[in-house]
């Protein structure tokens, strides 16, 4: 029997049926003699699976007769030296990519649970969605913010015995992933499941028909999916309402995945700065380092009576600890050049995996992988969501609130891309340079107003907001050249963008000091513009209203309190 227990037919590893395809940069199932392709036992074979590549016709020889009769005079011997495989080709810079980022869909969550995503083609069908009545495309343009969710659900194979059982699962763990636009750097923010926080009214679709579960006021946040039959779109509402950050799609799992994925990849290492005896989450290991799965990893994600004050907030620290180690493992070489971990991983993770309409198939899933995978694993910093204790549960501490002071100045770094990584000195020399070039776009004349042409699109979250930016620009700021596109094609977007040639800087000054646009706002395009064209000014969810700066500056640094933990970090250690 295999890792995840299904049977071998013939004394064959599944794994071992899947060849690397030069041509194509992917893997395909290896056909047998009979031309049939052999799919791993115990794994439904989709149809497209079952069909088999026609073998190449016998290349005529000159001066030979084709089918019996050139089988007498040895063609048969020649068309078949024709029909050999070809030397495989080396492999370019884009092939190996391929390879990495094919194997590499790794999203992960835990407290509940986590849940890392490679995919084969034959796994389609293993993956749970839910329509949660947004169908963004998979891979768009901007930064990416997906949200994963890790529940607590007691029911089902591998997640009863914990407690609780029969529970309907709530938000238990919760990472907002934030990938910046020019993908170099990434945030995980986790939020803590027991802070107060307002729950928005949440279209929910069930049975062909939808019905709006209505909000709550004042409740802990884990509450925004299971109660009330919320959905996940539930907690992607209650996220997006929370942060001012656009969720793009959504990854759910449960307890049982963090057992499989932490098998799949023969363990994780995770360090423990002293002995820890916890008989509440089963988790007995003593103090240093030790590489765990199964039972083992979901106690450690669980486990929160033996460590710092024995509080959610201190197991956030260990599965944010986990995650790091679990991507790095998976980044490895060690699992990349492994085919049967490579297919443990597809088979454990889309078996527990729920997903939006967005990102419902393999194709869409191993789309969004390659992008995210542009981010180098040394910027990818996970934190915490600051918060306090909740004054109103009095001496007895049960609740938190949010920490305003930290998290706003957090918040607007992650909505501005600006990378929570400790960079070195050279890379932060780089960023200091590109950020001077984008500050100079803001030095030098200002066109008059009647001279500015600009035509603006609404990716915001407020109805009417392009129209409203253009009325006042036109009564109270003089720039009576200007109109309303309507909405934003590609749909609402989390930062403004001023898009603008060179011959047109002198009017993106004068629009960009009307409206206290911050440097990074600006677009200049390589060429002119012709003498009448417009700008394009794309409203974000940082238009707060007309003669309102859009956004002052993010810090550079994140407030002094801040909990994280950069993914390369190897040396942290639970206490």
């Amino acid at each position: 029997m295999d890792a995840q227990g299904r049977g071998r037919a013939g004394g064959i590893d599944p794994a071992d049926q899947w060849v690397f395809d030069p041509k194509t940069g992917s893997y395909e199932l290896r056909l047998d003699e009979a031309g049939e392709p052999s799919a791993p036992a115990g794994t439904p074979t989709a149809p497209a699976a079952r069909r088999t590549r026609p073998r190449p016709a016998p290349r005529p020889v000159p001066g030979q007769r084709s089918g019996a009769a050139g089988r007498r005079t040895g063609v048969g011997k020649s068309a078949g030296a024709d029909r050999r495989r070809p030397k495989p080709k080396k492999r370019t810079g884009r092939k190996k990519a391929l390879i990495w980022t094919g194997g590499t869909l790794a999203f992960v969550l835990v407290g509940g649970s986590v849940g890392a995503y490679l995919l084969y083609e034959h796994l389609n069908g293993n993956i749970d969605k839910v329509d949660v009545g947004i169908d963004n495309a998979a891979v768009t343009k901007g930064p990416v913010n997906i949200l994963v969710i890790g529940t607590d659900k007691r029911s089902g194979k591998g997640n009863t015995g914990y407690g609780d059982d029969g529970s309907v699962g709530h938000a238990d763990t919760t990472v907002l992933f934030h990938v910046s636009e020019d993908r170099s750097n990434a945030t995980a923010l986790s939020i803590p499941r027991d802070m107060i926080t307002d729950i928005p009214d949440c279209p929910t679709k069930s049975g062909g028909t939808t019905k709006t579960i209505p909000g709550s006021r004042n409740v802990r946040f884990n509450e925004s999916l299971g109660q009330e039959d919320r959905d996940p779109g539930c907690t992607w509402r209650t996220v997006e309402q929370l942060t001012g950050l656009k969720v793009t799609h959504f990854m759910m799992a449960d307890f049982n995945a963090v057992k499989q994925l932490s098998s799949a990849v023969g363990g994780v290492e995770v360090c423990l700065g002293k002995d820890i005896d916890d008989p509440k989450s089963h988790l007995k290991l003593s103090k240093g380092r030790h590489e765990i799965q199964g039972e083992d990893a979901l106690a450690f994600v669980r486990t929160r009576h033996s460590v710092g004050f024995e509080s959610d907030l201190d197991r956030i620290k260990l599965q944010q600890q986990f995650l790091s180690s679990m991507i790095r493992k998976m980044k490895s070489g060690d699992t990349l050049t492994n085919p049967k971990k490579l297919y443990d991983l597809g088979d454990a993770a889309t078996k527990s995996l729920t997903v939006d309409t967005g990102i419902d198939s393999v194709g869409k899933l191993a789309s969004l992988g390659k992008e995210l995978s542009k981010v180098n694993l040394k910027n990818i910093t996970f934190a915490t969501l600051p918060v306090i204790d909740n004054p109103a549960d009095g001496k007895v501490h049960k609740t938190v609130v949010l920490d305003k002071a930290k998290a706003d100045p957090l918040l607007a770094m992650v909505r501005q891309d600006v990378s929570l990584t400790e960079v070195k000195a050279k890379e932060k020399k780089a960023q200091e340079d590109a950020d001077a070039r984008q500050q100079a776009l803001l030095q030098g004349p200002k066109a008059e107003p009647a001279n500015v042409r600009v035509r603006v699109f609404n990716g915001s979250r407020r109805m009417g907001a392009a129209q409203e930016a253009v009325a006042w620009m036109q009564n109270s700021k003089g720039m009576t050249r200007t109109s309303n596109g309507g909405n934003a094609t590609g749909g609402k977007t989390d930062k403004t963008v001023l898009e603008f040639a060179p011959n047109q800087a002198d009017q993106a000054r004068r629009l960009a000091d009307a409206m206290g646009l911050p440097a990074d706002a600006l677009r200049q395009t390589g060429g002119d513009a012709p003498p009448k064209a417009e700008m394009k000014l794309t409203l974000g969810a940082d238009f707060k209203g007309a003669g309102t700066p859009v956004s002052a500056p993010a810090p550079s640094k994140a407030p002094e309190g801040v909990q994280k933990i950069e993914a390369d970090d190897e040396n942290v250690c639970a206490k």
